[in-house]
Formats: C-alpha cells, structure tokens, sequence
C-alpha cells in the first residue's frame, strides 16, 4: 500500500496504518488519525510522542466526561480509541528505558482500556494468570453470562504490542463470533516488561502452558477446542508453543513465522554461520560499527534494535542480534505440531517476507496458507489496515477447523 504518510518513514508509515486498522474495532477515528499524522515530524520520536499523547489525552478527557454524564457507550468508545493513542505514543521511546515517559502513557493506556471493558456486555474482564512466581496480566472475552462451555481462542501479540491492542488484533473479532476469548501478555511483552522486569524467551510453550492451564478452570472454556494465535512475533511463539503442548486444537499464525536467525543475519554480508559466530562472540568492534552505521541509515532497523534491546534486556545491537538467533522453529520442531494450523502472509510483510512460507513448507500437519495482497489493500504486516476482511478469513477457517476437530486421546 502506497503510504500516505511519512513516505520517506517506512517505520512510521507502518505505525500509523496500524492505528488505522485498529479503526475497524474501535481503536481509532479517521479524522484524530489524520489531524494527529499532521502535527508529527517524520523521524522525530518526540514529535510522535507529543502528537499521540496530545490526542490520547483529549479523548481520554472526552471518555471521562461521558461517563460522568451516563453515557456509557460513547464513554466506551472514548476509553478504546485513547488507549490505543496511549500506546502508540510511547511506541518509539524504549532506546531510554529510563525515559519516564513510557510509563506515563503506557499505564494511561491500561487505565482507559479497562475502564472501556468493563463498559462492555458482557465486561471484559481483566485477569491475571499464574507464572512462575508472579502473574501474566491478561483479559476474558465471555460471548454471554451463561457459563457456557464455548470454543476459546488464547492470543498474544509479538514483539512489541500489547494484550490491550489484542483487543484490535483479533479478540473483539473473536467474541463478536461467539468465541471466548483468553488474552495475555508474556514475558518480554508490554505487561510484564514495565512493571516486572520479564524478559523474552524462546521456549514460548513455558508461557502458554500455564494460560491453557488456567483456561481449563473457567466454566466459559471447552477443553476440548482451545485454539491458539499469535500475532506479529507471536507467528513464531504460538506454533512453537503448539509443537511442545497438543491440548492446542488449531493454531493460527498471523502471520507465520519460521527463523528470526534469518532477521537477525540478513543485513551482515557474511555466510550464516560466521554472521551467527560473529554475533555471539565477546567483542566484535567492527560488526558493533557495522550494526551502529546501518541503524543511523534505516529508521526502521533504528526502531527495531532500540526496542529489541529492551525486551531482551540486552545492552548492544549484537547482543540483540544474538538473542534473536534463540528464536526459531528448526530441527524438527515445526513438525512437531500435530493441530490444524493457518499461517497468514502478506504479499508486502515490511518484516517478515518470506518466513511464513517457510513455516508453511515445514509443517506436516493439516495446514492452510491464507495470502493476501496489495489488491485487497491487506499486503502490510499482520494485514494491518484491512482488520475486518483478515479476520473474518482467520475466524471462517477457525469454525471450520474446530467444527471437524476429533479431541486427542
């Protein structure tokens, strides 16, 4: 899709047809959208920052308003569209982790996503999932308030999104189906990374075998058909998880991902295994400047190893590249799931061209490849901007996955 902002910007560009995807359920208005992309300087992180957080806190005053007043919907829809302002203001300032900005809006953004669920019939309930010695803050989307046994859906987002955006990214579109709907932050994610200090890790079947655990005690969940997806980076974290756990049902990766060691290797102009080699070691000063010079010159490799770092807790540009090698499905793990599995693609993924290919060549259960494409205005990232016409692909092939599906003995 030909940007129609910040054209020399691709990471921009991308960030802000995400928030205009996220219109399709009720993560945005067209024209705040518009008159916000207006007021920002493309590449200033600042400029972003300033321009969300003007917007997020304009509506949030609209949705405080309403309520008081007793107009609940309005107040609802309010309270959605400034949590998403929230989180995309403080999108790109993660390379100062210290930055006390990012707390200021992410928490604002979680402060007005709950008051818009419990604003919703049923309320979206905010829960919190055992982990280790802690807990995975998450969300349960219930169809009605009869207890029924339903077929559950659990996600998560990837790399940098949040269980709140969830709501955007595939759980409203979800509950309006009549599925309940498990949502949740890991390790890494936004959720636990603020406030806990978690970070990433590749054995994502550790994270979600304890959400299917606690799944399993809520009355509103059919054992039998818990189908798992995963967003963005979540493309490689739910099949991962899906090989090791087969109480998952069907599996969707939106979009598929295969090998982050490919990311993470393409830029160096070296064979993998020495680029891999040269990545672990100690020190490397001259692929340190490599890593430092190729940041200065994309804006979106500068966003993705600021970040990158941050959620791997990691101190240098290689040492992200590192950690990233951890995260992949090879040596037989891919054929490992057993569960129908769909794997999105977008013919322009500004991310992860190619990959879900590569997931889809390696699976040896029943699998689909659903493309989409420039023509369908649905080529980006995730479909990011053509929301209702992806999910209602995912969600028709997920009735019909679940449909036919015979529980493991």
């Amino acid at each position: 899709m030909k940007p129609l902002f910040f054209p020399g910007n691709p990471s921009f560009w991308y960030e802000t047809l995400r928030t205009f995807g996220h219109i399709a359920y009720g993560g945005g208005d067209f024209g705040e959208v518009v008159t916000t992309c207006e007021r920002i300087t493309a590449g200033d992180y600042d400029s972003w920052h300033d321009a969300w957080l003007g917007t997020a806190d304009r509506v949030a005053g609209e949705a405080r308003a309403a309520l008081a007043a007793g107009h609940r919907v309005s107040a609802r829809d309010a309270f959605l569209r400034a949590s998403n302002y929230y989180r995309a203001a403080e999108f790109f300032l993660h390379g100062d982790p210290a930055d006390p900005r990012i707390l200021h809006a992410y928490d604002a953004s979680v402060a007005c996503f709950r008051q818009a669920a419990a604003l919703f019939t049923p309320a979206v309930e905010p829960v919190e999932i055992p982990y280790e010695d802690t807990v995975l803050p998450g969300y349960l989307y219930r169809a009605d308030d009869s207890g029924t046994p339903r077929p559950t859906v659990l996600m998560f987002n990837g790399f940098d999104g949040t269980v709140e955006e969830m709501h955007f990214f595939g759980a409203a579109a979800a509950a309006e189906r009549g599925y309940t709907v498990l949502t949740f932050d890991g390790p890494g994610q936004p959720g636990t990374r603020h406030h806990q200090g978690l970070l990433f890790r590749p054995d994502w079947e550790n994270v979600v075998g304890p959400a299917i655990d606690y799944a399993l005690t809520r009355p509103e969940v059919d054992p039998a058909r818990v189908a798992l997806l995963g967003a963005s980076m979540g493309g490689l974290l739910a099949p991962r998880a899906a090989a090791f756990d087969h109480r998952v049902a069907a599996l969707v990766c939106l979009d598929g991902v295969y090998d982050l060691g490919d990311i993470a290797t393409s830029g160096i102009p070296l064979p993998r295994a020495e680029a891999e080699r040269r990545l672990r070691a100690d020190q490397d000063p001259e692929l340190d400047a490599m890593l430092e010079d190729a940041m200065a010159s994309s804006p979106m490799l500068r966003w993705a190893m600021e970040h990158g770092m941050f959620a791997m807790g990691v101190d240098t540009p290689r040492a992200f590249g590192a950690a990233y090698l951890d995260y992949h499905l090879r040596d037989g793990i891919a054929e490992k799931i057993t569960c129908p599995t769909l794997v999105c693609a977008g013919a322009d993924d500004g991310f992860f061209r190619g990959q879900p290919e590569q997931l889809y060549e390696h699976l040896t259960c029943p699998r689909t490849l659903l493309e989409f494409t420039a023509g369908q205005g649905a080529d980006a990232h995730c479909q990011s901007g053509a929301q209702r016409l992806a999910f209602a692909r995912v969600y028709d092939w997920l009735d019909d996955a679940l449909a036919h599906h015979t529980p493991a003995r």
